[in-house]
């Protein structure tokens, strides 16, 4: 029953999250609706009547005013170079649930309360010793301290591994659209167009830089700064310079697509040549234990009989 009753409050929590992520979303839409001159959804105008005011959502009345609140006190209190930091690994991870700095912060600052409440409040309804209701308290703080860190740079890390794996055939269609007669910019928007996927979003939002007036270099940049991969670097470093020097874009793009296959090759082989002293240690634990128990298993009993 406690155990049951532990699970519906976590997914309670859940619950609640989703409802926040949805609210977050009709509130984007009506300020949408308002610049655009239309009517909003689900909006109260000035001077309500009391009994419209109740029909309002608790969210509305309450939450919603709270979470303004905090998120301006934090904003204050966050400085800039702390603020700097997070928005660089938020846009490594994808920017998730389109969080920004202070909301994440706050998300940091809810995991670190939330979580060790919850893992003592478990302990104590399993009537569990006080060194171990420490212990789980002690593991909850652990976990929301670490816990959104660590799920940014998982986010970064499968997003880094994804844009590593569509490199090559991304710089072929380039290429290709180029031999074709389109320029770097025009072929990168057509690639972009066709193409779905990490490296093709974040050349997206390049070009989309480079129409609101940042230089190319720029732009290609913050692409280099939001995929922290080697090949990429390389990439851009190599498309800056052909840029400067009046190189021809055509001739580095197949430089560049040879190098990054043959150490993607190169990567392959390093993994595979892993693979054995990675096995061994399962091999030795797990496998080689039974083999024995079932090759000397009835020797063993057969001495034992005999000696007896």
């Amino acid at each position: 029953m406690i155990v049951l009753m532990y699970g519906f409050t976590v997914l309670l929590l859940l619950y609640g999250m989703l409802l926040l992520k949805k609210e977050k979303k009709k509130q984007v839409s009506a300020r949408l609706a308002t610049v655009f001159n239309e009517t909003a959804e689900e909006t109260v105008p000035a001077g309500t009547p009391g009994e419209d005011i109740k029909k309002i959502s608790f969210f509305s009345r309450i939450i919603k005013p709270l979470w303004k609140e905090t998120r301006k006190s934090l904003q204050k209190n966050l400085t800039s170079e702390k603020r700097e930091i997070l928005e660089q690994k938020l846009l490594q991870a994808g920017s998730p649930f389109g969080m920004t700095p202070v909301e994440f912060r706050i998300v940091q600052i809810v995991m670190l309360v939330l979580l060790p409440l919850l893992a003592g409040g478990y302990a104590l309804l399993t009537n569990a010793e006080p060194g171990r209701i420490l212990m789980f308290t002690a593991g909850g703080f652990a976990a929301g301290k670490y816990l959104p860190s660590f799920y940014l740079k998982q986010k970064a890390k499968a997003r880094n591994k994804e844009a590593l794996k569509a490199l090559p055939d991304f710089i072929d269609l380039l290429t290709v659209s180029m031999e074709a007669g389109l320029g770097f910019d025009s072929a990168l928007s057509k690639v972009t167009a066709k193409k779905e996927g990490v490296l093709s979003s974040e050349f997206q939002r390049c070009l989309e830089e480079m129409r609101l007036g940042k230089t190319r270099k720029e732009a290609l940049s913050g692409v280099r700064q939001r995929l922290e991969l080697e090949d990429v670097n390389s990439l851009i470093g190599s498309i800056i310079q052909a840029e400067q020097l009046g190189i021809g874009m055509v001739q580095v793009l197949n430089v560049q697509a040879n190098e990054i296959r043959g150490r993607r090759k190169q990567r392959a082989e390093e993994t595979a040549m892993k693979a054995p002293i990675k096995m061994l240690f399962p091999l030795v634990l797990f496998i080689f234990p039974c083999i024995f128990i079932v090759i000397l298993g009835p020797a063993i009993i057969q001495i034992v009989e005999v000696f007896e």
